[in-house]
């Protein structure tokens, strides 16, 4: 099994974050995006979008973030990460599509002062979510729900939005990075992380 990626894509880093931490085996190839390897046709026979992360699956090409989560707990049954049961299933859905209102509010190349805006009124209501929980779906374990907020939402320092008002979203943070299987996110020197 093959997990195509790029080192400093969120997307990428969740797929190689749920894969390491359910003990999934996935063998990364590294997709060089500054050169553009995902736009040739050897990268685009795998996934004609051009993008990363891709899974290739003995033949089955699996592209898309959340889809690669959902395809992996699935195929490895690791039901723990997401739930069979209806409302499991809706609760880990609804994350999974605030999960890509985060990365289109930072990786926006918008009005930055209106993007950190939008980023904040998020972050506060995943701040109030995770208030007197461990994991954004209440219960006692994280699910593909927790590894898809994570990326953006560790590294929107870079983005330059403050993390300190959040003390729900860090303690949350710490315990994502704690988990057995962790993998590091690479860090760039960038906004306030400079």
């Amino acid at each position: 099994m093959k997990l195509y990626v790029h080192g400093l894509s969120g997307h990428s880093h969740r797929a190689r974050l749920f894969a390491s931490l359910a003990g999934i085996p996935v063998e990364t190839v590294n997709v060089d995006l500054a050169t553009g390897e995902h736009k040739k046709p050897a990268f685009l026979a795998i996934n004609p979008f051009g993008q990363v992360p891709v899974l290739d699956d003995d033949g089955v090409i699996v592209a898309d973030s959340n889809a690669i989560l959902v395809y992996l707990a699935k195929k490895f049954a690791r039901t723990g990460w997401l739930p069979e049961d209806a409302r499991g299933a809706a609760e880990v859905q609804r994350w999974l599509s605030v999960a890509a209102r985060l990365i289109t509010v930072f990786g926006a190349a918008f009005n930055a002062g209106e993007v950190i805006k939008r980023a904040h009124a998020i972050l506060a209501l995943i701040d109030a979510e995770l208030t007197g929980r461990d994991w954004i779906i209440a219960g006692d374990k994280p699910t593909v729900a927790d590894v898809a907020l994570y990326s953006y939402i560790a590294r929107a320092p870079e983005g330059n939005v403050d993390l300190s008002g959040y003390p729900a979203v860090n303690a949350w943070l710490k315990r994502i990075e704690a988990l057995p299987g962790y993998v590091e996110f690479v860090r760039t020197p960038v906004g306030l992380a400079a």
